[in-house]
């Protein structure tokens, strides 16, 4: 479970991928559904870390050549701001979005592999082990039951990013603001000017 996961992770597709794993597994045996579910989000973050590095090492000059234009660097300042969410829905969420593409960017432009590796787990834990309860308690059906509540997912993930991206927004201005307020030089003290009175 680990390896696969890691490999997967890693961005080399598996047939049946990790999800039809930890569910086969939390069918078959319930008492092994947990430790499936662990070793799959550990495995999980450590394959997308593997290609994080991978892409941070090979990718700069890459992209560095494409975001030269005004509209490559607002891509690169958006990512650089935003981008992990980009990360953080497809990773949590149990159906088909492109995570591996999103990975690569996240690593290329220079993201901060500590917060990556807790968005990725943040996002595989609720997975694999929301994963595995499924599969103890609806046994068979969770596959079809998934597949019949694709689109709610896929709309509940576009809430999320939309939610997630505003927190975050309102955050990273009340940050600016709180530093332009550190920065700026004491206010000089109050000076009232008197003209003469004549009357």
């Amino acid at each position: 479970m680990l390896f696969i996961a890691a490999i997967d992770g890693a961005g080399i597709p598996l047939p049946g991928g990790v999800d039809a794993l930890v569910v086969g597994i939390a069918v078959a045996d319930h008492s092994k559904a947990w430790g499936a579910a662990s070793l799959a989000t550990i495995g999980s973050v450590i394959g997308g870390l593997v290609l994080f590095f991978l892409a941070r090492k090979g990718g700069e000059a890459y992209l560095h050549r494409h975001t030269l234009t005004a509209r490559g660097r607002r891509l690169h300042d958006w990512f650089h701001h935003y981008g992990l969410l980009t990360v953080f829905i497809p990773a949590l969420m149990p159906i088909p979005l492109p995570l591996k593409v999103f990975i690569v960017c996240s690593g290329a432009l220079g993201n901060n592999p500590f917060w990556f590796t807790v968005v990725m787990a943040a996002a595989r834990i609720p997975r694999y082990f929301g994963l595995a309860w499924l599969g103890v308690h609806l046994g068979r059906d969770t596959v079809p039951w998934l597949k019949s509540h694709a689109l709610v997912l896929l709309l509940g993930s576009a809430a999320l990013f939309v939610v997630l991206f505003y927190i975050v927004r309102w955050a990273e201005r009340r940050r600016m603001r709180l530093q332009a307020a550190h920065s700026r030089p004491p206010d000089a003290p109050l000076e009232v000017h008197l003209g003469d009175d004549e009357h």
